[in-house]
């Protein structure tokens, strides 16, 4: 069998070459990579979303916390200026601002000691984001580079498609439009594969075994006519 079914097996050798290098694109060892350093990053993101969430607790309550301590101050220094003013107070109003003045003052303590308590909790919490925000800078450097290797083997890449489907369209047009459109149809339904050759007694377009007498029925087509594979229906080309 010759033209046009060798034409057809070059249009499909085109296309298949096609199919390759877009898959190459999709499945760029750099983007795979890329994609594992992208999930690294929104994971360490979320992880640091968790840690920012408890120390802004901390802070809150270490706010709330401050305004505490610094209303029990106040209140103490006023009692302390008063009792330090020289007016004049009988003892039973000097000794109940005395024990205000030491109950504040046991209170201010306390506070502090809680404020000293929630920065010690949040030390190590800033312990983690910067070690988390150095990781994450360190993966957006990494991500930084993967893309620009992609972008640059993509720019190969779709260098080299488009060269092989300019080859592909002049091979195609020496097709008869009844064969191409049968092709076409073909390819767009069994993985890309319209046609293939008769190797032997199998298909290789399914790589099943056809029977002697398919294959004898086969040898014995006109040389205009069109071969099927029994198993499959792609266009055989022997």
């Amino acid at each position: 069998m010759a033209e046009p079914f060798d034409t057809l097996m070059q249009v499909q050798l085109h296309d298949t070459t096609l199919d390759q290098l877009r898959h190459r694109i999709q499945t760029l060892p750099e983007r795979t990579e890329l994609i594992e350093v992208e999930r690294g990053r929104a994971a360490l993101t979320a992880a640091m979303a968790e840690v920012r969430g408890q120390v802004d607790d901390l802070a809150d309550r270490q706010r709330t916390l401050e305004d505490r301590i610094a209303t029990t101050a106040a209140r103490r220094h006023e009692i302390e200026q008063r009792m330090r003013s020289g007016q004049p107070f009988a003892p039973r109003d000097l000794q109940a601002m005395d024990h205000e003045v030491h109950q504040l003052a046991a209170r201010q303590a306390q506070l502090e000691e809680e404020e000293i308590r929630l920065l010690e909790e949040e030390e190590p919490l800033d312990l983690v984001l910067a070690d988390n925000q150095g990781a994450l800078d360190g993966l957006a450097g990494r991500a930084s580079r993967l893309e620009s290797a992609v972008a640059e083997s993509e720019v190969a890449i779709r260098a080299s498609i488009t060269t092989e489907e300019a080859k592909r369209a002049e091979c195609a047009s020496g097709l008869p439009a009844d064969l191409a459109e049968r092709y076409e149809r073909l390819r767009s339904h069994l993985g890309g594969v319209g046609a293939a050759r008769l190797a032997g007694d199998h298909c290789d377009g399914c790589h099943l075994t056809l029977s002697s007498v398919e294959i004898e029925r086969i040898h014995h087509l006109p040389p205009d006519e069109v071969a099927t594979c029994a198993q499959c229906d792609r266009i055989l080309v022997h």
